[in-house]
Order: structure tokens, then C-alpha cells, then sequence
């Protein structure tokens, strides 16, 4: 891996930020070179919101993603603003649970109803940033499992641990089966 761009989009209040974290800190942990942004609406919960991750063998030298190799998209509204940023054979993750419309691409294209998905595991929708990381791992291998984990061990508390972690592989496992 030379360089990936990396954007993770959706709503304040779905974890985007965090789970832009917890990927440059796991990038980190790799060895390698990160630098993580995040951008939200003054209101936060219910805007846009998006985190951005720059990860590198070699130094970065400009902080902000031009065009990313990855787009997550967890919102219809997200997809519609970032798509034009995608690189033309990147990755997309489309959280199908709110994203019905998908432009048609080269980008190779994951759909999977993460949100959906994290209700029915887990009881709630809160775990659907983390869920999103597993299969984001799973499918671009941009960071290994195991600094995964560590990371999200390392940014949150202490008392959700098992659960994140849960969370976690339960989206390596539905990334398996898309692949």
C-alpha cells in the first residue's frame, strides 16, 4: 500500500467520527503514516457528517482527501454529496438501510444493510458505525484485524468492549459473505 483515501460518510449521530478514529488509530498501529479529519453541521445530530482518513507508507504531505480510493456512505444524503469524490475503480460500502439510489460505476460496490443489521444483532442502531468497520476490514484489508480490534478496544469505554468487538466481526462476517 502506497496511499488510500479514505471517507466515511453519513449522519451526526451515526458514529461516522468515531469510526474514522478508530481506523487511523488502527493504521497506526499497522506502522503506518495516518491523518484523520472529521467535518459535521453546527446542529451535529441529523447533518452530514463525515470523517476523513489519509493513510500512508510515506509522509503526508496534504491533510485533506481530493479523491478517495474508499467511500462509505451510511446515508442517501452522504452518497449524493461525496460520490463525485470516489475514484473511479475504488471501493464503495453502502449502508443499504438508508441509501436506495446507487449511481452506476467502475467502483466496485458493496451493498449491505448495516444499520438494519446492527438492530436485529444488537437491539439497537448504535453499533452500526463498528458493524460498518468489520466489513470496511474485510473488504479493503487497508488495516489488519488485529490493529482493529486493539483500536477499538482503545476508543471506547471500557464496559462496551466485547460488544464493539462483537459488532465488529459480525461485519467482517457479512462482508464475507458479499465478497
Amino acid at each position: 500500500m502506497k496511499r488510500v483515501e479514505v471517507t466515511i460518510s453519513g449522519l451526526g449521530g451515526q458514529g461516522v467520527v468515531l469510526a474514522g478514529q478508530i481506523l487511523g488509530r488502527a493504521a497506526a498501529y499497522d506502522g503506518k503514516n495516518v491523518i484523520q479529519t472529521q467535518s459535521y453541521g453546527a446542529e451535529a445530530r441529523g447533518s452530514q457528517a463525515k470523517s476523513e482518513v489519509i493513510i500512508s507508507d510515506s509522509k503526508i504531505g496534504f491533510p485533506t482527501v481530493r479523491q478517495c480510493d474508499v467511500l462509505v456512505a451510511m446515508s442517501q444524503g452522504s452518497l449524493n454529496k461525496y460520490w463525485k469524490y470516489l475514484k473511479e475503480k475504488g471501493f464503495l460500502l453502502v449502508d443499504t438501510t438508508f441509501v436506495k439510489t446507487i449511481p452506476k460505476s467502475k467502483a466496485k460496490t458493496f451493498e449491505i444493510s448495516i444499520t438494519e443489521h446492527a438492530e436485529k444483532a444488537f437491539g439497537t442502531r448504535t453499533y452500526a458505525n463498528i458493524l460498518m468497520l468489520g466489513a470496511l476490514t474485510k473488504i479493503t484489508r487497508i488495516v489488519s484485524e488485529e490493529s482493529m480490534e486493539r483500536a477499538i478496544t482503545e476508543s471506547v469505554p471500557k464496559n462496551f468492549v466485547e460488544i464493539n468487538k462483537q459488532a465488529y466481526r459480525e461485519g467482517t462476517k457479512l462482508a464475507k459473505q458479499k465478497n
